[in-house]
């Protein structure tokens, strides 16, 4: 095990447990103040529980390899698309919020929208890489079209956060696989007139931006959340109130175990430990692109790239709402805030990353036998 793979598991195994730490921070106070009929430890095992499980499935993809996931991405994107439209189900999808995200299955839960994130980017990458040599404008849009399917599905939820996100991570895979401007400028133009459009018609979008500029107009409504993070982070000051010593996660800050668990995290350890936790994202973000320069193939360049991309954008977004700079999307903290899909699927790309680690290993080991 060499450094940069050391690096990127102790980092993201600290984050883990300090994110299951903050979790049952959070959600045990929540059972005890609302004296909800479940053990103060329900969130904390479940969590753990789906946290063992990527692990598992973790462990196969890093054994299948990540140029058989890349190879067999079609696949994977038409399961994804199928789950997406069993979000619109009326037995199958969950309604939370107004939102159509979540399949539930005896009573588990899943959000394809989390899984879309990282398969669409993958199915790019192996159309494009596959069709490099003889890539048209017309095999482009082919992709670019099949892309579209479970990004519109998204959209209609509506989620309009991991749609930005995705459409987001295709740009950065277009200037990575070095795809003509011509090819997809104007396209993303026309996606962005028309998503401009359709989220000016969305009531909650508009309520969003009109939140994001002024919480303090509606503390009653959309603006409590954002307005009781900035309390929640200022009270915390340089050292924090102290672990279990938050007082926003009673009651006074929802979805404190999801979207604004750093807030509360913020409060009880304050500026030095929100210092400490973002080190720690941008050492997962150093061992990744690391990782990606190192790859024996292009695929595997792309494919690091992509992935340490995707969590760090969103370690970026999540904080960037938590602290104010940017309007509310919905978006978790990668390895940290309560979420089953989102946390496995975050936990299985650090596995593809430690794959295409072991590809250029194996590749070495290979040039070293042969010169023997």
């Amino acid at each position: 095990m060499n450094k940069t793979t050391l690096l990127l598991i102790v980092s993201t195994t600290c984050i883990f447990f300090s994110g299951l730490l903050m979790v049952f921070n959070t959600t045990s106070a929540e059972v005890l103040s609302r004296s909800l009929e479940v053990s103060t430890h329900f969130a904390l095992v479940k969590q753990l529980i789906f946290g063992l499980i990527a692990v598992v499935i973790g462990f196969i993809v890093w054994k299948i390899g990540y140029l058989k996931i890349i190879q067999s991405s079609p696949y994977l994107l038409l399961g994804c698309t199928i789950l997406l439209l069993l979000v619109f189900s009326p037995k199958i999808g969950q309604t939370i919020n107004g939102a159509k995200r979540w399949i539930g299955f005896s009573g588990l839960g899943m959000q394809p929208s989390e899984i879309a994130k990282f398969i669409i980017p993958i199915f790019f990458i192996g159309e494009i890489t596959k069709r490099k040599k003889h890539l048209d404008f017309n095999a482009f849009l082919k992709v670019i079209l099949i892309s579209l399917i479970p990004i519109t599905l998204i959209l209609m939820e509506p989620d309009t956060g991991t749609t930005v996100i995705i459409l987001t991570t295709l740009v950065v895979t277009f200037f990575l696989t070095k795809i003509r401007f011509l090819y997809w400028a104007t396209p993303l133009f026309v996606i962005i007139c028309l998503a401009t459009f359709a989220a000016y018609n969305m009531n909650h979008v508009r309520n969003r931006i009109t939140v994001y500029l002024h919480p303090e107009k509606d503390l009653k409504g959309k603006g409590h959340q954002p307005y009781q993070a900035k309390i929640a982070v200022g009270s915390g000051k340089v050292l924090g109130r102290g672990l279990g010593e938050s007082l926003q996660k009673l009651d006074y800050l929802p979805e404190a175990r999801s979207d604004y668990i750093a807030a509360i995290y913020a409060e009880e350890v304050g500026f030095l430990g929100i210092a400490i936790l973002i080190s720690l994202y941008m050492l997962v973000t150093y061992s990744g692109f690391s990782i990606a320069m190192k790859s024996k193939d292009k695929k595997g360049f792309y494919l690091a790239c992509i992935l340490t991309f995707l969590i760090s954008f969103q370690a970026f977004l999540n904080l960037g709402v938590v602290s104010g700079l940017l309007p509310s999307k919905g978006v978790t903290l990668p390895f940290f805030s309560q979420g089953g899909t989102s946390l496995m699927v975050n936990i299985i790309a650090i596995f593809l990353l430690l794959s295409i680690e072991k590809e250029k290993k194996i590749k070495k080991c290979i040039k070293k036998r042969s010169k023997l």
